[in-house]
């Protein structure tokens, strides 16, 4: 709670916390422009902050157990990757079709949409290799590999695009959790309950998982099932976000890894609400440095996620000597 108080009274105007907790309980503020500001802005970003950072935290613990490679995170298997090319192909390719189309029809719902079936692409391929293959291992190299096919294909366009355009497609890659209306902050709510609900059905599976499959097996979980549900659970948490808010880098790597650090256990029912909190926590602070407090220029969210967050994680790592997984 301290952490969304603060997130919406800091900002290029700093507004007093006695007037941010009036306007967080509906009261009327003095000032109509605070009102204004934390009602329509802050709120909206400070929400989208909480649900990206969490599902991003999710989406990369199942990775990590699904193939149990602590360096795996949210975006292993090419959703990112595909939601990239959706967007860059409205950005950049957009002008290989009619110039007036590509001026008119960028903004941020078509970026979403197109972001979202470029990552919907990338998981029906998905999808359908894993019903093909049965080593989990070949699954992370083709999700590697389609991710690979997709970023060659944003190269070529940004060989080719203008100046103009590929500036607005890295503005996108960025990431920005400030960008949402309320209404597409409540389909982005939906979608990430919804990941969020079928992680939850999958945590006799992941604890299964940790000891290998010949294990989980064995203990009777229907292997394709659960990796099904997984990888499904993992493209709507990482898809969803990609496609709302750009690819938000490091916290879904390094959120699993701090909170089986801070609760020492590898157990999911432990580690699945924990990774929601800290996801949420960590990138509510990382928005909150991102908006420089008192200054009109706002950091890039990717940059100030690694910034912040890698010095915690080895600053973890070496006061407990080990990496428990």
């Amino acid at each position: 709670m301290f952490c969304f108080v603060l997130n919406i009274s800091l900002g290029s105007i700093n507004i007093p916390l006695k007037d941010t907790f009036i306007a967080l309980l509906g009261g009327d503020l003095t000032d109509e422009s605070y009102a204004y500001i934390i009602r329509n802005y802050r709120i909206p970003k400070a929400l989208t902050a909480i649900l990206v950072g969490s599902a991003l935290s999710l989406s990369g613990l199942l990775m990590q157990t699904l193939f149990r490679n602590p360096l795996a995170g949210p975006f292993v298997l090419g959703i990112s990757s595909g939601a990239s090319l959706g967007a860059a192909i409205l950005i950049m390719g957009a002008s290989l079709i009619a110039g007036w189309f590509s001026i008119s029809f960028v903004n941020d719902f078509s970026l979403a949409v197109a972001a979202s079936l470029g990552g919907l692409l990338v998981l029906f391929a998905v999808m359908a290799v894993a019903t093909r293959i049965k080593d989990t291992m070949a699954l992370l190299i083709i999700g590697l590999m389609f991710g690979s096919i997709t970023a060659a294909v944003v190269t070529v366009l940004s060989y080719f695009t203008s100046a103009e355009k590929l500036q607005l497609f890295i503005y996108w890659s960025f990431g920005s959790v400030g960008n949402l209306s309320w209404q597409q902050l409540g389909l982005l709510l939906a979608i990430i309950l919804l990941g969020i609900v079928l992680s939850i059905f999958s945590i006799k599976s992941l604890n299964a998982l940790l000891l290998g499959e010949n294990y989980a097996r064995s203990m009777g979980v229907p292997l394709k099932k659960a990796r099904f549900l997984i990888i499904l659970s993992t493209a709507l948490l990482a898809g969803s976000v990609t496609a709302f808010a750009g690819p938000i880098a490091f916290i879904g790597l390094a959120v699993p890894h701090l909170s089986r650090q801070i609760f020492d256990t590898t157990n999911h029912k432990t580690l699945v609400p924990a990774v929601l909190v800290y996801g949420a926590i960590l990138l509510l602070l990382c928005d909150t440095l991102a908006q420089l407090p008192g200054s009109a220029y706002i950091l890039p969210i990717n940059a100030v996620t690694s910034i912040i967050g890698a010095p915690i994680v080895i600053w973890l790592l070496l006061r407990k000597k080990k990496m428990i997984f």
